[in-house]
């Protein structure tokens, strides 16, 4: 009978939590949708491209907006939930049947350990299947429709060669800016008042600009400081296709699941001590060669000094530097990330149970607020860790670890203090 009645306790909190978990899963996948989705269609849909591809670029991109909305919905679905037992006393009628704070705590515990486990799984497998997926099929369409590459005031990386665009009028560029080498490798830069692109005048595979008003200066790849200007009133110049496609061949650590991440990470960590192990051994040559010219005193008083003083400062400068790896940072970053972000459901659960416990009136409006409002926190603590992770070189660990400990902690200092009560 007494297991009776917490299996339906149980099923009942369950229930209102999945509940008010879907709620709020809508209300954030429209969000993110909105912001991330409607741009992206109706700047592809501006260039002509054909809705039935709109439509499967859309659908690639679905898994990382439900993955994001995951952790943000468990949060505000928990404090939902709570805050409804909470303001219509079925807390306190909960309690008075026996049942402790605790065993309410456990089945939404349990539902946000499954939520984690969804939300993992989206970012492990899904996301990387459907970005590789989204990027075949956008190679495709790019192929077919070239002006997607004509945007404005952007800058695009070739393979060899760096476009500069400004202002984008259908198919007409103002003010562009080539960077590449021509066909004797020699450096060159174009500038042109104004770029249209030319459908159907060349072959398929290539992205034929039109340039006007040109002015080319061209650096010899072996004479330093000598240039050579040409102006002209019109040029025709060609991009390959292959070439914007080139940088998509290789997955980056958002495209891989963890474990490859991990393999990458190793490997990137074991060229980095090598680097170091080099680096440690220029620092031995130079703290010898220091020594050296201190005990040699083959100089005046005065040159020696001097000497000792530059050899001195140059040693203290190569200590104190560090052999940092950018790629390494990014693929760390991104492995703890995976990790992070799923179980967030987890650290959301733990905050949200104490705090929707106070809300004594409106209890899903308030949980909703309350909500909404850490979620906003929460993200802008996420996003300034991975800024400093890339600019400052922040431990990935504590970048992505950070806020969900932050959150964590707040939960457990008000859970025992309601406890305490």
């Amino acid at each position: 009978m007494r297991r009776s009645r917490y299996f339906t306790i149980y099923q009942y909190v369950t229930s209102e939590y999945l509940f008010s978990f879907f709620v709020a899963f809508l209300f954030f996948f429209f969000i993110f949708f909105v912001n991330h989705m409607i741009l992206m269609a109706e700047e592809i849909l501006s260039k002509s491209v054909p809705l039935g591809q709109v439509l499967k670029l859309i659908f690639f991109s679905l898994p990382s907006i439900v993955s994001f909305s995951f952790p943000f919905a468990s949060l505000v679905g928990a404090l939902m939930a709570v805050g409804r037992f909470s303001s219509d006393n079925e807390m306190l009628a909960m309690q008075a049947s026996g049942f402790s704070l605790i065993r309410i705590f456990l089945p939404i515990l349990f539902s946000g350990m499954m939520i984690t486990g969804v939300s993992f799984l989206f970012n492990d497998f899904f996301i990387p299947l459907s970005t590789i997926k989204f990027t075949q099929l956008y190679r495709e369409v790019l192929f077919s429709n070239p002006a997607l590459e004509l945007e404005p005031y952007s800058i695009k990386y070739y393979q060899d060669s760096i476009l500069i665009t400004g202002a984008v009028t259908n198919d007409e560029i103002e003010n562009i800016l080539i960077i590449d080498r021509d066909s004797d490798k020699n450096r060159r830069i174009i500038n042109a008042g104004s770029a249209r692109l030319k459908r159907g005048a060349v072959q398929e595979g290539v992205i034929s600009l039109s340039l006007e008003s040109v002015m080319t200066q061209t650096s010899p790849q072996k004479i330093r400081d000598e240039y050579e200007y040409s102006v002209s009133r019109g040029m025709v110049y060609n991009i390959l296709l292959k070439d914007i496609t080139l940088s998509m061949r290789n997955p980056g650590p958002r495209e891989m699941s963890s474990r490859d991440v991990y393999e990458v990470i190793r490997e990137k960590r074991e060229k980095l001590n090598q680097r170091l192990k080099i680096h440690r051994e220029g620092q031995r040559q130079q703290e010898f060669q220091f020594l050296s010219r201190y005990r040699a005193q083959l100089e005046p008083a005065e040159a020696i000094t001097a000497e000792l003083s530059r050899l001195g400062q140059d040693l203290m400068i190569n200590r104190e530097k560090e052999i940092q790896e950018r790629s390494l940072q990014i693929y760390e970053l991104e492995f703890h990330k995976k990790y992070s972000l799923p179980f967030a459901c987890i650290a959301f659960v733990f905050f949200a149970f104490p705090v929707g416990l106070f809300t004594r009136r409106s209890g899903r409006t308030v949980g909703f607020g309350i909500g909404v409002l850490v979620s906003i926190i929460y993200y802008g603590l996420l996003f300034a860790g991975q800024t400093l992770g890339f600019q400052i070189y922040l431990d990935p660990f504590w970048a992505m670890w950070l806020p969900n400990v932050i959150i964590f902690l707040a939960g457990i200092a008000v859970f025992l203090g309601r406890l305490k009560r």
